[in-house]
């Protein structure tokens, strides 16, 4: 007869383990462990390590709640929150369509976005290979951004992935929704008069007081790191009259490259 102690352990399925993480979350909603126990009923189906996550509105910057990002890459993070978001091709997507949804970065990417300054200052230097985001609508104006990265060393997300968090997603809104309703979470406490403080270094200012109105608004859809044609489309002119303009506008900021151009908007930043 097999003792007791020789009996295997039963087996966890998958949907015991969603069940269980999910009511840990609802029971933590309102304390700080509802944010690890959220992020375990994410983890059943899509395992990560790498995560940020925002709050959004449309009046300030990204407020910072929560990440696992390990210390060597923290410069990148406050480089990031500091403006640079802006560049971020999820957050450009973002002020197009507030909606509740899940993308992953090849979707949102502009076709030239491994060679921008963006890709090479933060996204590589994050040594990140790969990012899904999950946009959830909190019904007050304020937005959640989790940003789940997959590095190097990890494959990339698949698309059952992304329908496993689409599965979720009305469920992980609703928890949100109730756990994000106190009202220290409320933006304009927390950060203060962000927009007239930071916003004024923005893409809005950048180059105003040389470019033209189609000069800055290449600008910035270069910085984004769209081409001649890309940007062509999506501010219905020419590639050649992209051209023109580009010419231009790097003689009157002085620069010579993109890379210039990446500089010398950091550094409006302060």
């Amino acid at each position: 007869m097999q003792s007791k102690s020789n009996v295997p352990p039963p087996v966890i399925t998958r949907e015991a383990q969603r069940a269980l993480s999910l009511s840990k979350a609802i029971d933590a909603i309102g304390q700080a462990e509802f944010l690890p126990h959220l992020l375990d009923y994410l983890r059943v189906d899509v395992p990560f390590v790498g995560i940020l996550l925002l709050l959004l509105d449309e009046n300030n910057r990204p407020f910072h709640i929560y990440d696992t990002i390990r210390t060597p890459y923290r410069i990148n993070l406050d480089m990031y929150l500091d403006g640079v978001y802006q560049l971020d091709p999820f957050y450009t997507r973002f002020c197009k369509d507030k909606k509740t949804c899940s993308l992953l970065i090849d979707s949102v990417a502009p076709d030239r976005f491994n060679l921008t300054e963006y890709y090479r200052r933060y996204y590589k230097n994050m040594e990140l290979q790969d990012e899904l985001v999950i946009f959830a609508n909190l019904r007050d104006g304020r937005y959640l951004f989790f940003s789940i990265s997959r590095r190097r060393s990890e494959p990339k997300f698949k698309r059952k992935d992304l329908d496993a968090i689409n599965r979720d997603l009305p469920v992980l809104a609703s928890l949100c929704r109730q756990h994000f309703s106190d009202t220290s979470y409320n933006q304009t406490s927390l950060s203060g008069n962000v927009a007239e403080e930071r916003l004024q270094f923005a893409l809005e200012r950048f180059g105003e007081e040389t470019l033209t109105p189609r000069e800055h608004e290449v600008a910035v859809y270069i910085l984004k790191g769209h081409s001649s044609k890309s940007l062509a489309r999506e501010i219905d002119i020419s590639p050649e009259t992209v051209k023109i303009h580009r010419r231009n506008l790097y003689r009157k900021l002085e620069v010579s490259s993109q890379s210039e151009l990446f500089i010398r908007f950091l550094n409006t930043l302060g």
